[in-house]
């Protein structure tokens, strides 16, 4: 077999890995695809010889190819939500399994985006998938040592941005729980006292006019404008912790991830751009 076939016959095998890395540096489920296929189609032109660490170079070719992207990319608006990840409570089949492997916080996606895109990938591939600061540096063209200092100052980044989320997956699903019942039922000060006072919705429509909301009272005001939709909420896990699916006649009309500290919700991811939220795969929920 030659160095060509190995890395095919090793790219569908590490296919679920490739796409991880990916959507991790893009936030896009479909950039991620475009992203695989880019690599992939520059692996079979360029390769030749023996490959030594054919899963390594793999991950460098996608990272690579992520790099060039986000560097191309024009600006998002402020408000961008990352591309969710949807899977039912239930736990799935290990088969299920695999499709839901790209799943990581909506919360770090958000602090991921507010990297450039050298932090960005110096940052994923070392601390999310132990890629060495020596076979990263060539990608960016800085020494070992200077991908060590720009990955540690992303880490910083990361750690100063990321709340402390609830630990305990039950309390995360009564305080959702709370919020959608103080929800259906107008309950303005119910929903407050689920909501951290310093409480942010960011909501990204589609349109310019997206914006951020911050404070208790003003994002309890915001979710009670769309009470007539709660009854279609149902509870779903959307990037491993437990989110809401708005699905008014089973069309999707929005997907929140939620952050959960302390008994309230600090935080609200909310994705309802339609032409976004039409490409997702929306399994099954519960009520």
């Amino acid at each position: 077999m030659n160095g060509t076939e190995l890395l095919a016959e090793r790219f569908q095998e590490q296919r679920g890995r490739l796409r991880a890395v990916a959507y991790r540096m893009l936030g896009s489920l479909g950039e991620a695809e475009d992203a695989l296929e880019e690599a992939r189609a520059g692996l079979s032109r360029r390769t030749s010889g023996a490959v030594p660490d054919p899963d390594g170079r793999l991950v460098i070719a996608v990272g690579r190819v992520c790099l060039d992207r986000l560097r191309s990319r024009a600006a998002r608006r402020d408000t961008f939500v990352p591309d969710p990840v949807i899977a039912p409570l239930s736990p799935p089949d290990p088969e299920q399994e695999v499709l839901y492997a790209d799943a990581v916080g909506l919360a770090l996606l958000v602090t991921l985006e507010s990297l450039d895109p050298a932090a960005r990938l110096a940052f994923v591939l070392h601390d999310m998938f132990a890629v060495p600061y020596d076979d990263i540096a060539p990608v960016l063209e800085r020494t070992p040592a200077a991908t060590r200092q720009l990955a540690g100052r992303a880490r910083r980044r990361v750690r100063e941005a990321a709340p402390a989320a609830e630990p305990d997956p039950h309390r995360r699903r009564e305080v959702l729980e709370a919020f959608l019942a103080a929800t259906r039922a107008g309950d303005l000060k119910g929903l407050v006292a689920v909501l951290h006072p310093d409480v942010v919705l960011r909501a990204d429509s589609g349109s310019p006019s997206s914006r951020s909301v911050r404070g208790a009272r003003p994002v309890a005001e915001q979710a009670l404008k769309f009470r007539r939709f709660a009854d279609c909420a149902r509870l779903a896990r959307v990037n491993g912790e437990v989110g809401i699916v708005n699905l008014p006649e089973g069309r999707p009309l929005s997907v929140a991830g939620v952050t959960v500290a302390e008994g309230r919700i600090v935080a609200l991811l909310l994705l309802a751009d339609p032409e976004r939220l039409a490409r997702l795969d929306l399994p099954g929920t519960a009520r």
